[in-house]
């Protein structure tokens, strides 16, 4: 069917609408207003025995921090919703998922992230006992796993219950079912 002189086909319709989203999308990029300046705020974290001061966005998470603009790519981002536990690293002495953290909630906060465990030529023993038992595969959600591991022996031996804990008053143990429950916010997708 002819529309004003000019064959209708399927690709003459579909480059014109293509060509009437472009220009339509550049108009718009050429008038829109610049973005208002980021506000940033004083933080002061101390990292894997470190002092940082830091300017950040109120908004930058803890992960984004480490990764971002201390350039600490240990710690991994898996889901940025608290649901792999990659991004695991430890906060005062706790774990913590840093992707649902913000950076300014840990002023004054010691953090230990997978770098700060072990040195090179001479590994953390949860490190090492990963690489001797070959305790990983693709190896993406292993700092997360080896922190946690790190925190979970530290609140057993701290006598912290958990969920699957028989006896609160008793005594914690490294048991399977103490060590899986604790573990269990540590997914390995390989696995």
């Amino acid at each position: 069917m002819d529309v004003v002189g000019l064959p209708l086909s399927r690709r003459g319709v579909l480059a014109g609408g293509v060509a009437t989203v472009a220009i339509t999308g550049a108009s718009d990029a050429r008038t829109a207003p610049p973005a208002p300046p980021v506000a940033t705020m004083p933080v002061s974290l101390e990292i894997n025995g470190r002092r940082h001061d830091l300017r950040l966005d109120p908004r930058t998470t803890l992960l984004d921090t480490l990764r971002d603009h201390l350039h600490l790519t240990g710690t991994k981002k898996g889901c940025d919703h608290g649901q792999c536990g990659a991004c695991t690293v430890i906060v005062n002495g706790q774990r913590i998922n840093s992707c649902l953290s913000l950076a300014l909630q840990h002023d004054g906060d010691e953090v230990t992230t997978i770098e700060g465990l072990g040195q090179p030529g001479h590994l953390h023993p949860m490190q090492a006992a990963f690489v001797k038992h070959d305790g990983f595969q693709c190896g993406y959600c292993t700092p997360g796993q080896i922190c946690s591991a790190v925190a979970v022996l530290a609140e057993i031996k701290a006598g912290i219950p958990s969920h699957v804990s028989p006896d609160l008053a008793a005594p914690m143990h490294p048991t399977n079912a103490e060590l899986r429950e604790r573990m269990s916010g540590n997914i390995c997708r390989c696995g």
